[in-house]
């Protein structure tokens, strides 16, 4: 088992789930990479393994309570409990309350909320003990605004920003640090940048800037926690 600190990132993908792995190893953290498709997880884990850092890549579906179980029962083993969880984890449906049907429904709030309970569920005992931990909750436009036909997004998002504060207010008090983090905006992705060649770079949020603002989240004084903040870009109407 690694001595070293242990942050776990549940929806790791090309974005800001890989970036925000990759800062805290650039730290010395051992960093555990979790999400369903095992492609994203052999990107993650060959960036950080060229950074020098210690990785571990386990398949999850975020909804899944038997599978989040499983993923950090083999963090506690393989690394040790983490220090840090990121939830990073969402999805959604673009349609109509007429079209969107209620597998799909409840497919989104899986991963856009519940997800996020069951992992806090699973760091939260050994935190308590530590006495310290970080949660820090990816949240979105949607978390504070319900628009047409983005219901899916939206139901979960609202329920990651309640989960967070009624976490914060219950372990805040213990010395566990839980901040939600508003994205308000596009993430600049390869995936982006191939479906839109032509789009202004400054019209879109860096990952790497965004994995440098939860950096600085993990690093507060207790005598300054945020609770929620909101990162744009400079031209984001809001």
């Amino acid at each position: 088992m690694s001595k070293q600190r242990v942050a776990a990132v549940l929806g790791v993908g090309p974005g800001l789930g890989t970036a925000a792995a990759r800062r805290f190893a650039r730290e010395g953290f051992a960093v555990a990479l979790l999400a369903r498709g095992q492609d994203k997880l052999d990107q993650a884990k060959a960036q950080i393994d060229k950074l020098g850092g210690t990785s571990l890549a386990i398949a999850t579906d975020a909804g899944d309570p038997g599978s989040v179980r499983a993923a950090f029962t083999t963090i506690g083993r393989e690394l040790g409990p983490p220090e840090v969880l990121i939830y990073n984890a969402g999805a959604y449906q673009i349609g109509g309350i007429l079209e969107v049907t209620p597998e799909q429904f409840t497919a989104c709030w899986q991963a856009n909320c519940m997800g996020g309970f069951l992992a806090a569920q699973q760091v939260l005992p050994a935190m308590l003990e530590r006495g310290g931990g970080t949660l820090l909750f990816t949240g979105a436009t949607a978390s504070l605004r319900g628009s047409a036909r983005f219901s899916c997004l939206a139901v979960g998002k609202f329920g990651l920003r309640a989960l967070a504060q009624s976490l914060a207010r219950e372990f805040g008090p213990r010395g566990i640090h839980v901040a939600h983090i508003i994205i308000d905006g596009q993430i600049d992705t390869p995936r982006l940048r191939a479906a839109a060649p032509d789009r202004d770079l400054a019209t879109l949020l860096s990952a790497d800037a965004i994995a440098e603002t939860y950096w600085q989240l993990y690093q507060q004084d207790r005598t300054v926690w945020t609770q929620e903040l909101d990162l744009r870009p400079a031209t984001e109407k809001f």
